[in-house]
């Protein structure tokens, strides 16, 4: 399916942390119609069938990427899991099928390592996606993206909708959401060592064990990855975006610590969850079907993201 530059390309999500690498990343390759929609703020609700209807037929897309998500750490996905099943399950149900009646040459969904079985043998493959149920903090996040790949996979095989489902690891870098009570690990981590150097701390008390393990990617990447599979990847069988390398969260804290000059001690609270024991995903299929590799070095991404963070975030509180 050839994608040109002349390509009217609606993003959902597109002012978002990913949306927003994405649209540049269109940019800096010279596509000239992107359409960022703004999320629930500037009253975008894709959970409206009716809605998606409306704004899908005033955008006319040739492509639709697809990123909006109710996203959040393990709290966030604890103390609302019925929202995350109903607006992820319902926001991607309606934008697959508006995209089905509009004949947009591709869709990309955004899934995530979250559908994958909680005891998935490492690397994880993209075979492996169906072969358990996922771990019980996100199941509802994780289940209801699963379900939307598969709706993709029985459209392209019903009316030939070609659906690409992308399933990222955990996402990191500039613009990330540090509001505390919804934020992922890294920037919740960040906002920990950085109260506690506020308040001069002598410790610090991050969730779990230390010892399950995640892996990261940084957010420009996942941009580059989304828009290389848009443009050379024709197939609705899932592909993992990845940088094929884990770190344990407990060498994960002592990282940020040390980037971030604090130096004190560093206590884990075994009575909170760990998550998924380890996430850690096979990038061989992205690297052969549209040539994606991640570059950007972790502790160079952390950097970077620090540095955001102390010029964006702790400068507006």
């Amino acid at each position: 399916m050839e994608i040109n530059r002349n390509d009217t390309i609606l993003v959902t999500g597109g002012k978002g942390f990913l949306g927003h690498f994405v649209c540049g990343t269109l940019a800096d390759r010279g596509y000239t119609k992107v359409i960022p929609l703004e999320g629930t703020k500037r009253g975008i609700d894709l959970t409206n069938a009716f809605f998606t209807d409306k704004v899908f037929r005033q955008c006319q897309p040739d492509v639709v990427l697809h990123l909006a998500a109710r996203v959040g750490g393990i709290g966030a996905n604890k103390d609302n899991p019925g929202r995350f099943f109903y607006d992820n399950m319902y926001m991607g149900m309606n934008v697959i099928e508006t995209a089905r009646k509009l004949s947009v040459k591709k869709l990309v969904l955004a899934s995530t390592v979250c559908s994958y079985p909680k005891y998935t043998e490492v690397p994880f493959k993209e075979e492996d996606i169906w072969n358990g149920y996922p771990e019980e903090t996100n199941a509802p996040y994780g289940v209801a993206k699963k379900a939307l790949m598969e709706m993709l996979q029985a459209y392209h095989k019903q009316y030939g909708l070609m659906g690409v489902t992308l399933v990222p690891v955990n996402m990191y870098g500039p613009r990330d959401n540090f509001d505390p009570q919804s934020s992922h690990v890294i920037p919740a981590l960040i906002l920990k060592v950085q109260e506690a150097i506020d308040n001069g701390d002598s410790e610090i008390v991050a969730w779990g064990t230390g010892e399950a393990s995640r892996e990261f990617l940084y957010v420009e990447d996942c941009a580059e990855g989304i828009v290389s599979a848009m443009e050379n990847y024709n197939s609705p069988e899932p592909v993992n975006l990845g940088t094929g390398q884990e770190i344990k969260i407990k060498d994960l804290v002592v990282l940020i610590a040390s980037l971030m000059g604090y130096s004190g001690k560093i206590v884990f609270d075994a009575s909170k969850p760990d998550g998924q024991p380890r996430r850690c995903l096979d990038i061989t299929k992205a690297r052969e079907e549209f040539g994606f590799s991640a570059s950007t070095e972790f502790s160079a991404g952390l950097s970077k993201t620090i540095e955001w963070f102390k010029n964006d975030i702790c400068c507006s509180i």
